[in-house]
């Protein structure tokens, strides 16, 4: 299958290069695929509050204090999350 035992520094630091650059695309790959979910779930988000706020009208009437309250319930329910609300 391979070789048992690679005795030339060349074939080491090859091996190593492909190791490297292969954690380095996943890498990649995962931080895109989060920063994609990120986006599309506060967009939702702010979809969703603006139609709450909006009612099937055409603006909204501000000062229902809806975005602190939000806030207050996300913190209580992911509590593991000190400092950042995380969606």
């Amino acid at each position: 299958m391979g070789k048992d035992i690679i005795t030339n520094n060349q074939e080491i630091n090859n091996l190593f290069q492909k190791v490297v650059d292969l954690i380095t695309q996943a890498r990649k790959r995962v931080a895109t695929t989060v920063n994609i979910a990120e986006v599309y779930t506060k967009f939702h988000i702010g979809q969703y509050i603006v139609e709450y706020e909006q009612d099937g009208s055409d603006r909204a009437e501000y000062g229902s204090h809806l975005l602190k309250n939000l806030e207050k319930q996300i913190k209580t329910t992911h509590k593991h999350k000190k400092n950042h609300i995380y969606v």
